[in-house]
């Protein structure tokens, strides 16, 4: 094997060497560019979970504020009922 062979086949060496490395950083960097999106998707997903528990806190606060307000009303239906049934007899 001649000098330029030797030469050429470091060089080959090398190349496939570099293609590597080049792999490496790409998949390196995809990994970082994922957890940058993870931490996005954590802070979105928090956002989320807060503005819908104070959604969720409303809705309970008016079903409560009805459901007391029934009350009052079957409260006055059932004194009007023994009127009623008080003036039937």
């Amino acid at each position: 094997m001649g000098n330029e062979d030797k030469i050429l086949f470091m060089m080959e060496k090398l190349h496939i060497e570099l293609q590597a490395v080049k792999q490496d950083m790409a998949t390196k960097e995809e990994l970082q560019k994922l957890a940058t999106d993870i931490q996005k998707l954590r802070e979105q997903v928090a956002r989320i979970e807060n503005t819908h528990g104070e959604k969720l806190g409303a809705l309970f606060d008016g079903y409560k504020l009805v459901s007391e307000k029934l009350d009052r009303i079957e409260q006055e239906v059932s004194k009007h009922e023994e009127v009623i049934l008080r003036r039937i007899r």
